[in-house]
Formats: C-alpha cells, structure tokens, sequence
C-alpha cells in the first residue's frame, strides 16, 4: 500500500501524485500534515494561515464528495511518518517537492525515517510548468539563468516542444484505502476545521478571467485602484488550482500573453530557488548593518505619511490583499527610503499575505531591496508620490482604505502628508548612497 501526503497541492484533480498512483495501481491511504512549524507565533489566526486552512477544509469536503477518506494529522511530519509506518504495511511514500530550507529537511527527515521502515520515499515535482531538469538539459547552458527575459524565451521554447499538460485522473479513479487511521491524541487537531470557512471554488474564477478580464490584463495589470487581477494567487499557492490548468485555460487566448508571462516569472523565482544556492542566505552575505528598524513599525501601521503605502498597508492588514505593483512600492520604500532590512517585510508579509508563497515573497523582496543575482539596479528608488498619481490617478483606492483624505483633490491626495516620516527626495539620496555599500560589500 501508498501513503500519499498532500502538501501546498489541496486539490483532487491534475496532480502528479494521483498520476503516479493510478499508474502503480496501488491502493493507498492519503494524509494531510498539519505541521505546527508552518503555523509557529498564531500564524493559524493570520491571513497566510486562514487562506491554507479554508483550502484544507475544503480538500476535506472534496475528498467527503468523492466518498474517499482524507486523514488529517498534526505533528512534527516525521513523527506522524514514523507513527503511521508502526502501525501499517506502507511500501511507499509519496509527495510532492517543495525547495524551501525547511521543506528539504523535512523531506530529508521523511526519507530516513520511512528508509528505517523498508519504505520508498518518492518525491514528484507537480507546481511548475517546467520541469527542471529536462529544462536545463534543454538550454545547453553552463550554469543557470539569472536574468528572466532570457529564462521566459528559452521558457517558451521549451513548452512548445515539451508541453505539459492538464492530467484527466481524479481522485475518484484512485483505489483509496477504507481503513481507518489511528494515531495517539497527540497528533489531533488543537483546533476544529470547521471554524475555518472553506475555500471557494478558483475553477469559476479562472473560467471567469480568461473569458473576460484576460485580455485587458496587459494593459491595465498595474492600475490598482481598478484591479484586473485574476484573483487565483490564493488558490494556487495552496494548490488548490494547479498552474498547468492556469496555462492550458489561456495560451490559446487572444492578449493572454502578458498573463502567460506571469506564469513564466513565478517558474523562474521557483527555478532561482533550485540553483542559487545563496536564494536564502543572501542577508548573510551581504554586509546589512547601516540599516535599522527604526521606522518600521510606522511602516507595518500604514503610519508614514505617504499616502498610498499607508493605504497599501491598511489593505494589506485588514484584507490580506495588495497588488503586484503596491507590493513593490511598499517593499522598496521599506528597504531603500526607510532603510530597513529587506527580512522585516518578509516575514511581515508572510503572516499577512493571503497569497503568501515562501518563494515568491523572498524573491519579490529581495528584488526590491537590490540583492541578489536577479534583482533592481542598487540606484532605482521609485517615488511613491509619481507613482500613485500615474496608476491611481483620481485617487480612489487612497479615498478608499485613508477616508479620512477623501476631501483632498486628485492632485493634492498623493502627496506626503505634514506629518512624513521622511522626505522622498532626501531618503531616497541618501538610499542609492547606502545601498551602493551594500551591493558592493558582497
């Protein structure tokens, strides 16, 4: 018998696990592990958190529909691993790949203890579009891509002749184990899925993007106030929504390819990840001392006086939510006007974000705080001010979350209050100095 461990993968369908498994024939038991780590400091009470939750409710409730069984854990995964091999004749386990430093050694841990038990340990690569190797092999290259607009054309090329595509198994072509899983009281729950609402279904999103907003998406993908965002960033970081359906639903779409390309970025910060060794150490190698954290309290408050990185922030506290281009603008004037270290809104974002995803986080962030082998030029400081006026241009979205600016003309909403904590030209003078520093200390 399997044991099939579902991870950021919380859906029953286009899996490369259940591909696997319906191959084998095998029957087998399917587990999710509620791993306490992932939700250390009450992150179970955060948006990050309660997005992951509401999806493995519902997984729940998928698997409930399919009148198949889903166990639900919670442990450290190599205990709840080595509990369940005691008690059960398991050959094999399998799960999908993930290449944070914690998820390898987890992964690591797994496989020793399920070697100790005469088990296979398989790992299967499911949340890229690429697959990794046959792609390096593919380019000829020595070494790795550290520029997107080369990766994103080799990206294509390669899809074109290695497609890959949506798999018809579902879950209920599986032969599902019926027994029943018991483990000790220590390896319950603390808490009750149920008080998690579940997730909605992204399947009518999707069908809804690339049938309508899909098309302006190009155009208008940076003018917040009006949000042609798609709306899955949540779904797919749990899996819920594999990238291979966001792919297939819009490639042959007319103007998609803008979107397309946003596919291709979140491969390529997954394949940074893979290859630069230095993806998570990079605080460490650079010297980060000129800077403090004086003012980022007034930064995560949405106190700062700069209009639209309070109401970004103010969004993104009370919500979950912030666009691609509020991130970035929020992310630089943290790192570079208010010369703070890039970590803090790290990990800030990943208890706030709806959306949070490890990797994708660090490398946005990293990327705004010029570190890196893919990052901003250290001299490229964007200028709130000029830049809300440019993709907000009335104002609305700042009248929206600071109501208490809303009497404030279109040209008078977007400048620094009395109040700022810094001066935009100033800091951003004395950030290009210290950040030159910075990028040169490597």
């Amino acid at each position: 018998m399997k044991l099939f461990i579902h991870r950021k993968d919380l859906r029953t369908h286009d899996l490369a696990g259940f591909d696997y498994l319906k191959e084998s024939g095998a029957e087998s038991l399917h587990l999710l592990i509620i791993d306490p780590f992932l939700l250390r400091k009450h992150r179970e009470k955060e948006h990050s958190g309660i997005n992951f939750l509401g999806h493995a409710h519902r997984l729940m409730r998928q698997y409930h529909k399919h009148q198949r069984e889903l166990h639900i854990a919670y442990g450290k995964p190599e205990d709840v691993l080595d509990a369940i091999l005691e008690q059960y004749e398991i050959d094999e386990v399998v799960a999908h790949r993930d290449f944070t430093p914690y998820a390898r050694e987890r992964d690591r841990k797994l496989a020793h203890v399920a070697k100790q038990h005469g088990a296979e340990f398989t790992l299967l690569l499911d949340h890229m579009m690429i697959h990794v190797e046959p792609f390096t092999d593919f380019t000829g290259k020595d070494g790795y891509y550290k520029v997107f607009s080369a990766f994103h054309r080799k990206w294509l090329d390669f899809l074109d002749t290695n497609p890959n595509p949506v798999s018809p198994v579902s879950l209920g072509e599986l032969k599902v184990s019926k027994q029943k899983l018991e483990l000790s009281e220590q390896f319950k729950l603390p808490f009750a899925m149920d008080d998690f609402k579940p997730a909605d279904d992204p399947q009518s999103k999707l069908e809804q993007f690339v049938k309508g907003k899909i098309k302006d998406y190009g155009e208008e993908r940076d003018y917040y106030a009006i949000d042609p965002s798609s709306e899955l960033n949540p779904h797919l970081v749990a899996g819920a929504l594999s990238v291979r359906e966001m792919y297939s639903s819009a490639i042959d779409r007319e103007q998609s390819e803008e979107w397309i390309r946003q596919i291709a970025f979140r491969d390529f910060y997954l394949y940074q990840a893979i290859y630069d060794e230095n993806y998570f150490q990079y605080e460490k190698k650079y010297d980060l001392s000129a800077l403090d954290d004086r003012h980022f309290e007034a930064w995560y408050k949405g106190e700062t006086g700069i209009p639209v990185i309070d109401a970004s922030m103010r969004q993104l506290n009370e919500t979950g939510c912030m666009h691609n281009r509020l991130r970035i603008l929020s992310a630089m004037f943290l790192t570079k006007n208010l010369q703070c270290p890039f970590t803090l809104g790290e990990q800030y974002f990943r208890r706030k974000l709806l959306d949070y995803d490890n990797i994708i986080n660090r490398g946005n962030w990293m990327w705004c705080a010029s570190l890196g082998v893919n990052a901003s030029p250290y001299f490229r400081v964007v200028n709130a001010v000029t830049q809300s006026a440019k993709y907000d241009p009335e104002g609305d979205y700042i009248r929206q979350w600071l109501p208490e600016l809303k009497h404030l003309s279109a040209k008078e909403i977007h400048q620094p209050r009395p109040d700022a904590i810094v001066d935009l030209k100033k800091s951003r003078a004395a950030a290009i100095d210290v950040y030159k520093g910075i990028v040169n200390s490597l």
